[in-house]
């Protein structure tokens, strides 16, 4: 598998990368997913979900793919009556947001590790928590070139 195109995420007035796709919980809950054209490998699931958090509420603001026919997809088309933005309250998990140097490069889904990542843990779309996670590279036997 390939390296994924981050979603999105305004956080603390900052625009940052988003490693989750909360939007395919909504799809896994049987919201309907739309047809969209496949772009490149580092994009399976074929859009780029834009998201800010606001008072602690996450929203869906903006949505970056193509339906099949070429059409750009639009938060609303997934949520009718809401053209600006969506409560999520669909989602409950955890948002990873890599901050930081890349450390270590992994050329699989979200795998690459950075300093550290923050971690939002949400509920029904509401934010219940928040920690740091600091990262660290461990060293393998393909280290052989380190000079200690």
């Amino acid at each position: 598998m390939t390296a994924q195109m981050p979603e999105k995420i305004v956080y603390q007035g900052a625009n940052l990368e988003l490693c989750t796709e909360p939007l395919e919980d909504y799809f896994a809950k049987g919201g309907i997913r739309p047809a969209l054209k496949r772009s490149t490998t580092a994009l399976w699931r074929r859009y780029v979900g834009s998201w800010e958090i606001v008072d602690d509420l996450l929203y869906l603001t903006h949505l970056d793919g193509r339906l099949v026919d070429g059409t750009k997809i639009t938060v609303s088309m997934i949520f009718p009556g809401f053209p600006e933005k969506v409560f999520a309250q669909w989602y409950s998990g955890t948002l990873r947001i890599p901050q930081g140097e890349l450390l270590d490069y992994v050329h699989m889904g979200y795998g690459s590790i950075y300093d550290w990542d923050l971690l939002l843990e949400v509920q029904c779309g509401v934010v219940v928590s928040k920690s740091v996670r600091f990262n660290e590279v461990e060293a393998t036997d393909d280290d052989d070139w380190l000079p200690f």
